[in-house]
């Protein structure tokens, strides 16, 4: 008798979830969805206002943050090794939000003080996990970025966060009725857009080193992350502040599965056979809770921050609530995904086995893995 053939025994290829699952949760799905949009033409994103999808949206985005919390508060070790997001800033804004409702002067200036934080984190946010997406999924795929690679990516990135971040200057500056300001907004947002478009080359010559270095490409995974992004902020520069209800939904797709991954991996480990049951209640919980949120955050209080600021009390005690949780979600996902650390790689790779690539061709520093420099998802 003989062995098995080679071919019988190839092994599942490592992933998140599953290579669909993950391809079409990392930006397959935006990517479909909107780039269609982008060609068709059309000026607005009127259909974003049905109540489903409204619902559907707010569902999933709040789910990943319950999802974060999930992991800063499963347990006394965990919230005594992170105390500074367990404990000291939500206190923080929890005091000041306090102070805002009970004064009305403070109120509008924390309102305007979490929306330019929260507008100006989020930049960071966004492209902060794109990177994350693109370094993990290549260290499942056992390569990883070298330093100039690694380079030439996070600075398309980063040009992108500071396109992020003059749209919103630009869109808020336009409110106001400082006779210069609006002005030079519009004319950085100009000048960032023009960087933009030189970020597309920027990050494409990086992948195209790894592919001259290695011979084949990063994961598609790992590309469809980067591409996704892309089109996230085309959508925002054509259709404005309705593009983020579909831009943000994309986020918090791209995101679930990692904490549902590390949920599973631990589930996996101390309750083997009640894991589908393990996971149906994770899912249930993080609804139940996202369910509670939107009805403490009305929707109001989802638009421009109650007409730009120009909130009643009710509306404003209601988008303060807002901001906390997204300033919260912003800081706890920067602390507890730091795959630099040992023990969140173990825990969100235990059920994978990185395919081997040669330690000379991987290169010495680049993305995630041992010895990398901290990589945030």
């Amino acid at each position: 008798m003989t062995g098995p053939s080679t071919e019988a025994v190839q092994p599942r290829p490592a992933a998140i979830i599953s290579p669909l699952v993950d391809l079409l949760c990392v930006g397959g799905l935006s990517i479909v969805a909107i780039v269609p949009l982008l060609l068709s033409g059309r000026e607005e994103l009127g259909f974003i206002t049905i109540g489903a999808l409204i619902w559907t949206q707010a569902l999933i985005n709040y789910s990943h943050f319950m999802a974060s919390y999930r992991i800063i508060y499963r347990s006394r070790e965990m919230i005594r090794r992170h105390q500074w997001a367990a404990i000291w800033i939500p206190l923080i804004m929890l005091v000041l939000v306090a102070i805002a409702l009970l004064l009305a002067p403070v109120s509008e200036l924390l309102l305007l003080a979490f929306f330019v934080v929260g507008s100006g984190y989020l930049a960071w946010h966004y492209t902060g996990q794109v990177w994350g997406m693109m370094a993990s999924h290549a260290y499942l795929d056992g390569i990883r970025f070298d330093p100039a690679e690694r380079l030439l990516i996070r600075a398309s990135l980063r040009i992108l966060l500071a396109w992020h971040v003059s749209w919103f200057l630009n869109f808020w500056l336009s409110h106001t009725e400082v006779a210069t300001l609006p002005d030079f907004a519009a004319s950085l947002y100009r000048l960032a857009s023009y960087a933009a478009i030189a970020a597309f080359p920027l990050g494409a010559v990086g992948l195209l080193r790894m592919r001259l270095r290695l011979g084949r490409f990063p994961p598609l995974r790992a590309v469809v992350a980067w591409l996704a992004i892309f089109s996230w902020y085309a959508a925002v520069a054509r259709w404005g502040l309705p593009a983020f209800f579909l831009v943000q939904l994309a986020h918090a797709l791209q995101y679930l599965e990692f904490p549902a991954r590390v949920e599973l991996n631990r589930a996996a480990r101390t309750t083997a056979a009640r894991t589908a049951g393990h996971m149906a209640v994770y899912a249930a919980a993080l609804l139940a809770a996202s369910f509670l949120v939107i009805l403490a955050v009305p929707g109001p209080a989802m638009s421009l921050v109650a007409n730009f600021l120009g909130a009643t009390p009710n509306s404003a005690a209601a988008a303060l609530v807002l901001y906390f949780i997204n300033i919260h979600h912003y800081f706890t996902d920067g602390v507890i995904w730091k795959i630099s650390n040992p023990e969140v790689r173990r825990e969100l790779f235990a059920h994978a086995t990185p395919t081997a690539v040669p330690v000379a061709a991987a290169g010495p520093r680049g993305g995630i893995g041992p010895g990398s420099s901290r990589t945030r998802l």
